[in-house]
């Protein structure tokens, strides 16, 4: 079978992002490719950032390739499932140019996988994949009945039909990836880096999956949720690959990067700098001096909080006491050049509690942001607090919720976010 993987060009004009605008690789489509391959299947995968095509063109691309079927992912690769573009307009704006020519469509990501009967709607796709996508593809591909694929749903007469709860992909097992080339040559970026010393090409790397913790704010249900370690031997050699293609900086895009003696070791005696996300309370001193000797040049990290109280209603589930987690993150920044410290508008926190932690540590070298307002995922444990198991409205309701509670908004945003339904104007179905 030809099968054509797209991560189509996105733009986020007026959206609700907190994430990353720049090329990143689309590790969810490098997995599929890798399955379908080993399957036999010719694959045609494209990236509108990596290769400086918009929707039409990329849709002309697909069409040339006439694949008997087209899998298009609903947000800007596995790095940010969890802090998601609300709206679905660039997949389906993708969908509009490509106009029936791409054979069977599948939408991956997590729009489908949290509300599958609006994702099936507004994109008009054949089938939606539920949670973690790659396996479910691979077997998409191989079948040619639909219907009993497990983790997918569809609709049959306008009313939803789902075979099976989410996939959650072994992944342990997950080969070294290979990127063309010219996808590497053109990724100048080096994620979340703020340092000078920059040299050589970026990618990303994905050392584990899920999280051990279930904090409150974290969308997470649907997907990459359970815990899990990738084989060591194939992120080393997908590190050496990358670093042959001129690679020197990797950011994992692991929820958690726990300390990983082994890899860290390996890492010394490599010519590469990386970045991760983590939580600076499971570090002790010695791991954090390897974690920088090891090439680490940029550390976020999870705190979320500045008070004992905000942490707790964020389900933290932390040991440590805000002086003892300071002191850890000053002790980081003498080993690693760029820390930051993630913080999330909690209305428990005491804004000038908060203004004195903040200044202790920015005049320690660490960075605080401004707390950001949360945003209330339909994965996430908080939406389901407020308003129980998501439905056919949950995106419009999360979103209209957060326009409501806030004045102002993340400092990343420099538009006024507009409501859900006038972003997906143009081209979704409602």
């Amino acid at each position: 079978m030809k099968v054509a993987l797209v991560n189509p060009r996105w733009t986020y004009e007026h959206s609700i992002y907190f994430g990353c605008r720049q090329p990143h690789l689309p590790l969810e489509l490098g997995y599929c490719k890798a399955l379908l391959e080993t399957d036999g299947h010719s694959v045609l995968m494209l990236d509108g950032q990596l290769q400086h095509l918009d929707n039409a063109e990329l849709a002309e691309r697909v069409a040339a390739f006439a694949p008997d079927m087209t899998v298009v992912t609903t947000a800007p690769t596995y790095l940010f499932w969890r802090c998601a573009p609300p709206e679905l307009r660039v997949p389906a704006e993708f969908l509009k140019h490509l106009a029936g020519r791409g054979g069977r469509t599948a939408a991956v990501g997590p729009h489908g996988s949290a509300t599958p009967a609006p994702t099936l709607r507004k994109l008009g796709v054949d089938v939606v994949v539920r949670g973690e996508c790659e396996e479910v593809v691979a077997e998409l591909a191989g079948r040619g009945e639909w219907s009993a694929v497990p983790h997918t749903a569809r609709l049959e007469s306008g009313v939803l039909a789902c075979n099976g709860g989410v996939s959650v992909s072994r992944f342990v097992d997950r080969p070294a990836l290979h990127w063309p080339s010219d996808w590497i040559a053109a990724h100048s970026h080096h994620h979340h880096r703020f340092d000078e010393d920059q040299k050589g090409a970026g990618a990303e790397v994905e050392a584990s999956r899920g999280c051990p913790y279930n904090c409150s704010f974290c969308a997470k249900i649907d997907f990459r949720d359970a815990y899990r370690r990738r084989n060591h031997d194939a992120v080393v050699a997908e590190i050496d690959g990358l670093i042959a293609q001129g690679v020197g900086y990797i950011y994992f895009i692991d929820e958690i990067f726990l300390p990983q003696k082994a890899l860290l070791e390996v890492l010394v005696d490599r010519d590469i700098q990386f970045g991760v996300q983590t939580r600076i309370d499971l570090w002790k001193p010695e791991l954090l001096e390897l974690l920088g000797g090891a090439g680490c040049v940029s550390i976020e990290a999870g705190l979320e909080s500045l008070t004992v109280e905000g942490r707790e209603m964020l389900a933290k589930r932390c040991r440590l006491g805000t002086e003892e987690l300071a002191a850890l993150l000053v002790d980081a920044r003498r080993h690693v050049p760029f820390v930051q410290a993630n913080l999330i508008g909690v209305v428990q926190d005491d804004p000038a509690l908060v203004e004195y932690w903040r200044k202790h540590l920015i005049d320690n070298g660490v960075w605080a942001n401004e707390p950001v307002p949360l945003y209330p995922y339909p994965s996430s444990p908080s939406y389901r607090e407020l308003w129980g198991e998501p439905d056919d409205f949950a995106w419009e309701r999360a979103h209209e919720h957060y326009l409501a509670s806030f004045r102002t908004f993340s400092d990343i945003q420099d538009q006024r976010p507009r409501a859900l339904a006038e972003l997906e104007s143009s081209c979704c179905n409602h």
